[in-house]
């Protein structure tokens, strides 16, 4: 796939600052319409409901207070690469799927269930979801196990923040991430790829550690549809699919959940899933890994850290056997 650069080298702008991807796409389908022949009309008045939608989720912002304990002296991913090479497989399967198909995703109104085994089990909107905490700005890295990876300032707060206002009864071990699973507005749910809901879930004290980040942002606004709006939880030590997408249902268990990829593919996706070099997937390794936007014939691959180099995570896993508990 061609990753587009700046001709100067520098990082491309915000979308806020720039004509969005969404519409100078929609304008290229709009005109072929009116070649073959389509209704003007009805194609035009279509243009112009998802320039609007475009438009509305690029200028919105959203104020995060940066995070000086989370940031990196690596170069960010640009938000042009970050928003159209996306798996979110409820839209489709190619990198570029997500990007294309998500306009049919509404995001307003949305809530969230907290449901299990809390004290406070609560169902809570978008907005007061978005106020549960002060939001911050991290710079995570987020490696995918296809063996690429991103850097991408996310904005949330630790998902701990939620979990103690719930309070989870001793019979707590276990959290479950369910995403939204609706055929209507998710063309990818029509196909078998996998076995909907998208479910995920982390070990309790791997949700309280506050690296997990309940995340509602990227790059100073909104999350964009396809990079899992309007909720998502972001776990940068772990492969990027156990950082659940467009979620509207956080489940307290005492047992662990069946995941998503698990049931797919049990000896390729184990329920950790912690980022690590030395065990590689069935198919292809993971030692190395390669870094969108440093495309290129002579650019050399980076070579892979465990936990994603997040080495203060390490602790929760003594005694573990990391190549068994993949």
């Amino acid at each position: 796939m061609l990753i587009k650069r700046s001709p100067n080298g520098r990082d491309l702008p915000f979308a806020s600052e720039i004509t969005p991807r969404e519409i100078y796409e929609e304008r290229r389908k709009f005109l072929a319409r009116i070649a073959a022949g389509a209704a003007a009309g009805s194609a035009l008045w279509e243009l112009a409901n998802r320039q609007a939608f475009a438009q509305g989720a690029a200028l919105q912002k959203l104020a995060a207070q940066p995070n000086p304990a989370y940031r990196t002296p690596e170069q960010q991913t640009t938000f042009t690469d970050a928003t159209s090479y996306n798996n979110f497989y409820e839209f489709g399967t190619d990198k570029s799927d997500p990007h294309d198909n998500t306009q049919t995703l509404r995001t307003r109104p949305w809530t969230v269930a907290i449901e299990g085994e809390v004290k406070k089990p609560v169902t809570l909107d978008i907005d007061s979801l978005i106020k549960l905490a002060p939001l911050e700005e991290r710079v995570y890295r987020l490696r995918c196990v296809e063996g690429w990876s991103m850097v991408i300032p996310w904005i949330g707060f630790s998902l701990s923040n939620l979990i103690k206002q719930v309070e989870p009864t001793g019979n707590a071990k276990y959290v479950e991430f369910i995403s939204l699973a609706d055929p209507r507005q998710m063309p990818g749910v029509r196909s078998h790829v996998l076995d909907w809901p998208y479910v995920e879930g982390l070990r309790m004290d791997e949700a309280m550690h506050p690296l997990a980040l309940l995340t509602v942002g990227m790059y100073g606004q909104v999350l964009p549809n396809q990079n899992g709006a309007p909720v998502r939880v972001v776990v940068p030590w772990k492969y990027g699919f156990k950082s659940a997408k467009s979620i509207v249902r956080i489940r307290f268990r005492k047992d662990q959940p069946n995941t998503s990829w698990m049931v797919a593919g049990p000896t390729e996706y184990g329920f950790y899933s912690n980022v690590n070099p030395n065990v590689d997937h069935p198919r292809w390794s993971q030692a190395t890994e390669r870094r969108i936007g440093e495309d290129g014939f002579f650019q050399r691959k980076r070579k892979t850290l465990m936990f994603n180099g997040y080495n203060e995570v390490a602790s929760l896993y003594s005694g573990m056997d990391l190549k068994k508990y993949f």
